[in-house]
């Protein structure tokens, strides 16, 4: 990340952790990590809401996995890992003592006395910005988290939170995990991006693949009938995607590459980025993502990415 930002070590990659458990069972997960932690990634985003939303699930699942596979191999101390509270309905989520109460359980499901990055999984206006920025100010203090990120968070309100842990003398966010890809640039482009880049703060976007769709292996919607990404992918076609990924394929065909070579690389390309968050189900798409984060653009190449999306 920039100066003033924890290293994500050699590898601008962060590893996205929401497929363990969901669609990795936990020996498909290690041999994903294991890949991960060979090819010199460092850095692994989860949250305790991973992953509710499958039947049998409560949330935790990605965490516990993580936690597993770090005590086994005996690297917690090479790893970064990042992960959220406060996505769930209802007010009071970002409130002192349900931030507290979470923390403590993700630090038991990852087997670990600290978490290097904690985000705001969502803003949550029904709480006073003093008491959320007390409650990530106090998780420092007290040495159970190391950095502090928002996700999701609109500009007014990133702006609004930082200003108030300045005018309390307290720690404020460093970084932010909007989401962010080709095919969804609208909601950090602009007055976000501009934030991000004026203040210092490091952004580390989620569906850098838009879901898979931008990783060039769907032709149609028919390819991902029966998928458990088939609403996303649905989604990333819609307004113009499967133009934008006939961009990223003639990209790709030029320099003899893949088209999610070319998707993460323009990412990386973009002001205020420093890594992307991008899972993989397979090594083979591990690699694919390795090799992505060393692919350099021309600057032709990247208006036409800009273009292609309107």
């Amino acid at each position: 990340m920039a100066e003033g930002h924890p290293s994500i070590g050699g590898l601008p990659l962060v590893l996205g952790g929401n497929v363990f458990g969901w669609t990795l069972d936990r020996d498909q997960s290690f041999v994903v990590l294991d890949a991960f932690y060979e090819a010199g990634g460092r850095m692994i985003d989860s949250a305790e809401a991973y992953s509710a939303w499958v039947p049998g699930n409560k949330g935790g699942e990605s965490e516990a996995m993580i936690g597993e596979w770090m005590e086994a191999r005996g690297v917690r101390s090479d790893m970064l890992v990042g992960t959220k509270t406060g996505l769930g309905q209802g007010e009071g989520k970002l409130k002192p003592e349900a931030v507290s109460k979470a923390l403590d359980t993700s630090l038991e499901r990852l087997r670990s006395n600290y978490v290097d990055l904690y985000y705001a999984h969502r803003d949550d206006p029904s709480t006073p910005l003093d008491e959320t920025v007390s409650a990530y100010d106090e998780a420092i203090r007290a040495g159970k988290v190391r950095e502090i990120g928002a996700s999701n968070y609109a500009a007014d309100r990133l702006a609004a939170i930082l200003d108030k842990a300045k005018e309390m003398g307290a720690a404020g966010f460093t970084v932010l995990q909007p989401e962010y890809n080709l095919v969804a640039r609208g909601s950090y482009e602009g007055t976000l991006q501009d934030l991000c880049v004026e203040r210092g703060i490091a952004v580390l976007p989620y569906f850098a693949l838009a879901a898979g769709f931008l990783s060039g292996k769907y032709s149609s919607e028919a390819d991902w009938e029966g998928h458990a990404r088939a609403g996303m992918l649905a989604g990333a076609a819609a307004n113009g995607g499967w133009n934008v990924l006939n961009a990223v394929r003639e990209v790709a065909a030029e320099l003899g590459t893949r088209p999610a070579h070319v998707a993460i690389a323009w990412q990386l390309h973009q002001p205020g980025i420093a890594a992307p968050i991008a899972s993989a189900t397979s090594v083979e798409q591990l690699a694919d993502l390795v090799a992505a984060v060393s692919l350099k653009l021309e600057p032709e190449q990247i208006e036409r990415l800009n273009s292609a999306g309107g």
